[in-house]
């Protein structure tokens, strides 16, 4: 992190006592700098203030920056030496007097000046020049520097050396002879004057040191003059923008993105309290000066040279042109004439208001905050035009040092609050000194009582800055997305920016589709960190992933993959570092029957034509076909419907109906729906369904078994699927962006790039969705998974076995009109495939993924109306099927019930009594889940 401002600043007073015991006076003020070297030095800034000392016997008088007074010495000679005012654009004859130590001489020293140019006006050529007087009658001229264009002269003047004899002012009948008010000489024989001597001699070479510099600071000048006549101004430099990503309500922020937290505002935007609580802090004589403080920078020299505390005199403007430049960043002297030239260059250029504009969207606040848009946000939430007088002094008390260093803590108030109250209050005693508040028509100061309270760090907006956040995988189909809209490139087109690097500096605004309400009822269901979700207690192995789509425009409305962007997506399709695969899918056991369903449907199948469930053992296959070992001769035997199939998840059925209709017709169905990708499982390898025939997969690729669900899909393509179904067999893509905006640097305008074209497309004929619905919907209420108040809802579990012990994947999926969600949950670890519960219990479809999605469309539903769904009709061929018809068994005759027959419940041809659908539509027994795992079937892999 970089900061901006020292440790420290200190006002106060120094007495020193004279040679003749009276005391001298310093007054300094020192505003230290920042880390990252902010002034003239890494170690701090110092300005202001009058330094007086009263060395023995020194005569003479000098002002660095200000003013000093010292007694004249014993029997010496009134005079007064200046040195270091300077001043851009006037120049004169400098001179420099240097007096014979003890002479008496008449007069007084000139007093000198430098005067260096930044930006010599063409044909001009001003001249600098600096002159010392230490006390003589005589004058030496030392350096009148003259700068122009591209060249410049600097010429050494003479040297005069008055008699040592002499009245005047300065002899026996003036201020320092015997009858002034000084003091008498001693004679030569004064034991002390060879160490007043060396005193003095230490004392002029200083100041003479610091008129050397003053000198080549000059010549440096000339050397930076090209460089100032062609520097690039900040507006053809333009700055890294990071790009937000809001929810679909466009304001819930999902992720920020970019090296830096930085969104651009104009001047127009940002109050004008919060650009003066900024120049309180930073610089309170910013409307005045021209770019560069030069007294500041002498006081600054001066203090440097007289080892004395590290020092700068950084303006805004200075600040500004070091952020915006990179050739700024290092912390040397050179910098720093770069850094002034700059300054001033900008000073003729801009105006107060676009200098300010420009500082307040490059500076640091701290938290990864760039700029005063991204601080507001990150530190209160709300947008710099919101911003009181005391959040906007809060702010400006940042800049000085929003870090901290091993030196100081800074002043981010949940770091150091005592220092940072300590600075706001600093800023805002800069506001009303300089009447930005607290006057005529400006606002009231705060009181200490309206000290603003700061969001904390973990729950400020820059806490999203990144894709490290659960959040974080929808932006990797933001980016697709962009792509696709052909915005950028994610394959290195020529012509385009990339996509990563587009959204890290574009600074774009991006809607997308996902609802806040939905997203936060997804995590707080299935993150195992959330306190209270279906996770939070089980073994740390498991995972679990949720994502929600709206049906009617293909919307994903929630989406948890993972609780990191950069980490495994578990909802969706991921690239293996190691050999470059395309990996994410899981295999969706039975869930994976609804395609098979429609497909059989679309094919003249009735769900009441009657399949043989018994288990077998298919040619040419190793292993026999099975219903999860459980007994089907105690419910329908040979002679089960489709439908009764589909509820109760009998797997030998599905196999005979694939190999009916044909593998290729699943496969093509299930693309149909949505799923565009499945993965083989021995070897794993992923096929493009929409770049591959489905003929040519299945069965080459894909045998009977995909009826039942072994071949692995995303549940991104799963949710998709369902969609369509819900939708009455009408698709639409799911997609993760509504609309891409950029701002207009110039305006600050939001303009729409791309925007969402919704496109639904008829791929399943609705008789045919509304046939599958009406059998999904029984499933709910099967699995104990009904939804709240009676709301009618499909649903279709599934489980996918490791070995004929244990469970590897669990899914719930369903929908209604309003929402298709799938859910599934699996291992994260592979050393440690098998899924059990914290009881030690194997999870299936109903369990831990049913209490998934029952809670999650419970909330995601919540104050949504209630639509009923279609009921069977039983089209197609109802004997179409391979079962057998069982002959009919006696039965003891038993009284009849008034208005009902006499018969046996598990009677497939029983006539039930209205609403208890019976045979082979019978759901079973409520609360009593059957275990509905899918056996591995022959040829299949685990």
């Amino acid at each position: 992190m970089n900061s901006y401002g020292d440790p420290s600043s200190s006002r106060g007073r120094a007495q020193i006592p004279g040679a003749n015991g009276d005391p001298g006076t310093a007054d300094a003020h020192a505003r230290g700098d920042d880390a990252r070297g902010n002034g003239w030095s890494p170690e701090g800034t110092a300005q202001g203030g009058r330094a007086s000392v009263a060395p023995r016997g020194a005569g003479g008088r000098a002002s660095v920056g200000g003013s000093a007074s010292v007694p004249p010495p014993r029997g010496g000679v009134a005079g007064s030496a200046s040195v270091g005012s300077a001043s851009v654009g006037r120049v004169g004859a400098g001179r420099a007097s240097v007096p014979v130590p003890g002479a008496p001489a008449a007069g007084r020293a000139g007093a000198g000046r430098a005067s260096v140019p930044v930006s010599p006006a063409p044909g001009g050529a001003p001249a600098g020049r600096a002159s010392v007087g230490v006390g003589s009658a005589g004058r030496a001229s030392v350096g009148s520097a003259a700068v122009g264009g591209l060249a410049g002269r600097a010429t050494v003047g003479r040297a005069g050396v008055a008699p040592v004899s002499g009245g005047g002012a300065g002899g026996p009948g003036g201020p320092g002879g015997p009858s002034g008010p000084g003091r008498g000489a001693r004679g030569a024989g004064d034991p002390n004057k060879i160490a007043r001597a060396k005193k003095r001699r230490r004392i002029n070479m200083l100041i003479a040191s610091f008129a050397i510099f003053i000198m080549l600071a000059g010549i440096g000048v000339v050397g930076f003059t090209y460089y100032s006549t062609t520097v690039v101004l900040p507006e053809q430099l333009p700055l890294p923008l990071s790009t937000t990503v809001y929810a679909n309500d466009n304001k819930t922020v999902l992720a920020k993105l970019g090296d830096q937290n930085r969104q651009l505002v104009k001047i127009d935007e940002i109050p004008k309290h919060v650009q003066d609580a900024v120049a309180a802090a930073e610089d309170q004589s910013f409307y005045e000066h021209s770019g560069v403080d030069y007294k500041g920078i002498a006081r600054a020299a001066w203090n440097n040279l007289s080892n004395g505390d590290k020092q700068g005199a950084s303006t805004i403007t200075q600040q500004y042109a070091r952020n915006a430049y990179a050739s700024l960043k290092d912390d040397t002297y050179a910098r720093k004439v770069k850094e002034a030239i700059l300054a001033s260059k900008l000073s003729e250029d801009y105006t107060k208001a676009e200098i300010m504009e420009h500082y307040l969207n490059v500076i640091y606040f701290g938290r990864g905050a760039y700029g005063i848009e991204a601080a507001a946000q990150t530190y209160f939430g709300v947008p710099t035009k919101k911003l009181t007088v005391a959040q906007a002094a809060v702010l400006a008390a940042l800049i000085k040092q929003p870090v901290a260093s091993e030196t100081h803590k800074g002043y981010d108030p949940a770091d150091n609050p005592e220092d940072a109250r300590s600075r706001w209050t600093y800023v805002l005693d800069g506001m009303a000194a300089k009447g930005w508040i607290n006057a005529p028509n400006k606002p009231q100061r705060p009181t200490d009582a309206q000290y603003p309270k700061t969001l904390s760090p973990k729950a400020a907006g820059s806490a999203a800055f990144g894709v490290g956040t659960s959040r974080g995988n929808v932006i990797n189909y933001v980016r697709d997305e962009m792509e696709q809209w052909e915005l950028c490139t994610n394959s290195g087109a020529a012509g385009k920016i990339g996509c990563v690097d587009a959204l890290r500096e574009g600074g774009y605004r991006i809607q997308t589709t996902i609802d806040p309400k939905l997203q936060t009822a997804a995590e707080n269901t299935a993150m195992r960190s959330k306190k209270n979700s279906e996770l939070a207690d089980q073994p740390k192995n498991l995972m679990a992933a949720v994502v929600s789509i709206e049906p009617k425009t293909g919307r994903v409305l929630a989406y948890y993959g993972g609780d990191s962007g950069v980490g495994f997506d578990y909802a969706g399709k991921n690239i293996d570092e190691k050999t470059g695969a395309l990996t994410g899918g899981h295999p969706p056991g039975s869930s994976f029957k609804v395609y098979t369903l429609a497909a059989a449907i679309d094919a003249g199948i009735s769900v009441k034509s009657h399949w043989d469930a018994t288990p077998f053992k298919p040619s040419g296959y190793d292993q026999p076909v099975q219903n999860a070992n459980r007994d089907v001769s105690q419910t329908c035997g040979k002679w089960c419907t489709l439908e009764y199939s589909t509820v109760q998840s009998y797997n030998v059925p599905f196999f005979h109906v694939t190999e009916k209709i044909k593998p290729s017709s699943v496969v093509d169905m299930a693309k149909k729906a949505g799923v565009s990708t499945l993965w083989t499982v021995d070897p794993p390898q992923a096929y493009d369904l929409a770049k591959n025939d489905s003929k040519d997969l299945a069965p080459k690729k894909f045998d009977n078994v995909i009826g039942y669900g072994q071949y692995p899909i995303t549940v991104l393509d799963h949710a998709n699927g369902l969609a369509t179904l819900a939708n009455n067999g009408r698709y639409n893509k799911a997609h993760f962006v509504m609309k891409v905006e950029k701002q207009d640097v110039d305006t600050g305008e939001w303009k729409v790039l791309k925007g969402e074209k919704l496109k639904s497309q008829p791929r399943i004929r609705a008789d045919v969705a509304k046939e599958v619905t009406s059998v999904l919907k029984q499933i709910p209420a099967h699995n104990s998974r009904s939804l709240e108040n009676g709301r009618e809802a499909a649903g279709k579990t599934g489980t996918w076995e490791y070995d004929s012990k244990d469970n590897a994947h669990a899914w719930m999926v369903g929908y209604t009109p309003q929402i298709a969600t799938a859910v599934w949950v699996g291992s994260k670890d592979s050393r440690r495939p098998q899924i059990k519960d914290k009881d030690g219990k194997d999870i299936g479809g109903s369990t831990l993924p049913g209490a998934i999605w029952q809670r999650y469309m419970n909330a995601a539903l919540d104050g949504e109306g209630k639509e009923s769904l279609p009921s069977v009709t039983g089209m197609g061929d109802q004997d179409a099927g391979n079962g057998t018809e069982p002959a009919p068994k006696p039965t003891p005759e038993q009284p009849e019930q008034p208005g009902q027959p006499n018969c046996d419940p598990l009677n497939i041809f029983c006539q039930q009594t209205p609403g208890n659908p019976g045979g082979p539509g019978n759901p079973g027994t409520p609360g009593n889940p059957p275990d509905t795992r899918p056996t591995v079937g022959p040829r299949a892999r685990e």
